[in-house]
This record gives structure tokens, C-alpha cells and sequence, in this order.
């Protein structure tokens, strides 16, 4: 007796879905998967509640509608697959529905710059409306949308800082490098704009504290002891106060006779293995038989704690804009001052480019300038 085949239903590489919004309706999206990575496209297609007839027959016709943008997806996709020449399918999709996508994916992957990609879709609305495709997002619309950032742009009234037009920059860049990556578009329009013609991070401040100034807060008594050790701890071995607050007993061990720390940075989620000073272990508290899992310091929030911090600063003669923060400033400095190599200053900060290391060079090179100018005018 012969057994029947068992036959295996294909995958559809393009599926129509639905998504639930706040007010009741439903947004038709395609979902592709392809090569091991998923992408949407949003149809700007809805159904609404079914109340009445009226309602029925207008979703039937939304979702016929719909079932025929996702066969021309097919033929589209199936066309690429063998190879034929076909239009771009950037032509399709519309830029705001990019946005919300990557936005989407973004928090897929533990990205925390949602309100920023919010933003962006905000004022791209305001500058382009709502209707522009990925096709037309061309270098004259991408040097319009700095112009926009840098100009037109006021929501309080006043142009916005510098600081925020990179942000909202670097947004809608980044959105289209994934375009690219996801082969929406085929190059991202900002990499044609010269170098004048973006919007460049301002070099920001770095405050922190001089070998003497850290002298004065070492004898300076505080009133909450647990907060001035940290931010000691932190001038001697640069911890971030989010992985101080996250340090345990378990993360602190012995090697050869040196004691290490093995960290995963709370911001970069980046492995580091930390050698500590015997000047970082004088802040450290003793453990005294806490178990593994037990928190190494006990601290206030980090607001309470930069409370704390600045009536301490101000009682050992200190006028500076203290924060936590100023502690891992500092122990970058000092190690630059003291002689460590750039490279591993970066890996002792947990910097996964030494790019982001060389602003402090820039301090110590400043202080340079300075000292060797002290000279002026003693031998005229």
C-alpha cells in the first residue's frame, strides 16, 4: 500500500498583516522576509469597525486593495529573485512610513533614541508633508532638510541649538543608511552633501577635576560617606555611576595579586576587564562577607547623589558644575596627564573607538599651551 506524499506548503516571502491602533481601526502592512531579514511596509490602508453594511463593503474594498499591492509585491520580489530588471521598490514606500519602521526596529534592538525619531518624524512632516516616497528623498531634499533644521525650524520661537539640529540630523541619516542596508534606496543621499553642508556635533565641555582639586575633595568630609567614596572610586578607575550602582561583589575579583573588576558597561553593553589602583581600592568598600550577589555600594538616586555632590565641591573651595559624571572626566585627564598612551586610556574608559578618547587629549593639550605661556612677558 503506497503512503501519500506529504506536501510542504511554501512560505509566502510577503504576508499582509494587521496592526491595532489606539482608536480602533486596523493599518494594512506587508511584512517581507528575506535572506534571514524582515522588513514593512506600511500601506496607508485601514479597516475600521464593522458597524454596518456601508463599513463592510468599504473594508472589503480596502482589503482588495490591499491584496493587490501585495501581489505586485510578489511579482516584484519573485522578478529580482530571477533577476529582471525592475523599478526600485523605494518608489513604494512612503518616508514617514520608513521612519516608524526604523523607529520600530530600533526598539527591537534595545535602542533608546525613540523620542528623537519621533521628533524627526514631526518636523520632516512639517518640512516635506506626509506624502514624499523614498525615491524622491534626494541630495536637494536632504540639504533643504538641513537648511529647515538650521533656519526654519522654531519651536519655541528661536532657532534650536546646534546640539539638537545633529541630533535630528543624525536621525533621518541613520534611518536611511538602514534604507540602504535594507535595499530600499540605493545609496544614502546625506554621503553626496559636502562636508560643510552638515550638521557637525559642537565639541562639547568636559568638566573634571585637577590632581589638586582631588586632593581638596579627599579631605573634605560629606555628609553621606557611601557617596563621596563612589565618586572617589569612580576618579581613580573611571566607572560610570550606572555601573557602579550595577557593581556586585561577584564582578570584583583577585588575579596574580591584582584586583580586577569584570564589568559589562551598563551604556555600551561592552565587556571590560579593570585593573584597580590601590588608590581606587582605598574608596572601595570592604566586603566583610557580603555574598556574591550583593551590591558593592549603596547609593541614593543619581539625582539625589549630584545633589549631594555640589555643596561638597563648593566646601572645599571648588566653583565648578559638578556631577558625577566630572569623576570619570577626571580619571581621563589624569591618566592623559600622567603618561598613559591614548589607546589604553580608551580601553580602561570602555570606548569602543579611540576617537571618543581623543577630546580629552585635546584638554591636555590645551593645558600645555597654557603652561608653556606662562612665560610671556617675564623677560621683556
Amino acid at each position: 500500500m503506497t503512503r501519500n506524499k506529504k506536501t510542504t506548503k511554501a512560505k509566502e516571502p510577503i504576508r499582509l498583516r494587521m496592526k491595532n491602533l489606539k482608536n480602533g481601526n486596523k493599518s494594512l502592512y506587508l511584512d517581507t522576509y528575506r535572506d534571514g531579514k524582515r522588513s514593512y511596509e506600511f500601506l496607508k490602508l485601514y479597516l475600521v469597525p464593522e458597524t454596518d453594511k456601508n463599513t463592510r463593503r468599504q473594508n472589503h474594498a480596502t482589503l482588495t486593495a490591499a491584496y493587490k499591492i501585495k501581489a505586485d509585491r510578489i511579482i516584484e520580489f519573485t522578478n529580482r529573485e530571477a533577476g529582471i530588471s525592475q523599478a526600485h521598490k523605494g518608489q513604494k514606500i512612503y518616508l514617514l512610513d520608513w521612519m516608524q519602521q526604523y523607529k520600530d526596529n530600533q526598539q527591537k534592538r534595545s535602542r533608546k533614541d525613540g523620542y528623537q525619531i519621533d521628533m524627526a518624524i514631526r518636523i520632516l512632516t512639517t518640512y516635506a508633508g506626509d506624502k514624499v516616497t523614498m525615491d524622491k528623498v534626494d541630495k536637494g531634499f536632504c540639504k533643504g532638510y538641513i537648511d529647515y533644521l538650521l533656519t526654519a525650524y522654531k519651536p519655541n520661537g528661536k532657532p534650536v541649538r546646534q546640539t539638537t539640529a545633529h541630533n535630528y540630523y543624525r536621525v533621518v541619516n541613520g534611518a536611511l543608511n538602514a534604507a540602504v542596508r535594507e535595499d530600499i534606496i540605493k545609496f544614502n543621499p546625506f554621503t553626496k552633501l559636502c562636508s560643510s553642508d552638515k550638521i557637525h556635533k559642537p565639541e562639547s565641555k568636559r568638566e573634571y577635576m585637577t590632581i589638586d582639586e582631588v586632593r581638596k575633595l579627599i579631605a573634605t568630609p560629606m555628609r553621606h560617606p557611601q557617596v563621596k567614596a563612589a565618586y572617589l572610586f569612580s576618579c581613580f578607575c573611571g566607572l560610570r555611576i550606572s555601573d557602579i550602582n550595577a557593581l556586585t561583589w561577584a564582578d570584583v575579583y583577585e588575579d596574580g595579586g591584582q584586583t580586577r573588576l569584570q564589568v559589562v558597561m551598563q551604556k555600551t553593553k561592552v565587556p571590560i576587564y579593570l585593573p584597580l589602583s590601590p588608590e581606587a581600592l582605598r574608596w572601595m568598600p570592604k566586603r566583610n562577607g557580603k555574598k556574591p550577589e550583593e551590591k558593592v555600594f549603596q547609593l541614593p538616586s543619581t539625582v539625589t547623589v549630584n545633589i549631594l555632590l555640589k555643596p561638597w565641591a563648593k566646601s572645599a573651595g571648588i566653583d565648578k558644575h559638578v556631577t558625577f559624571h566630572t569623576a570619570r572626566h577626571t580619571f581621563a585627564t589624569m591618566m592623559l596627564t600622567l603618561g598613559a598612551d591614548l589607546y589604553t586610556t580608551s580601553k580602561l574608559l570602555g570606548h569602543t573607538d579611540v576617537r571618543m578618547t581623543q577630546i580629552y587629549a585635546k584638554i591636555i593639550n590645551r593645558k600645555k599651551d597654557e603652561a608653556v605661556n606662562l612665560v610671556n612677558g617675564l623677560f621683556d
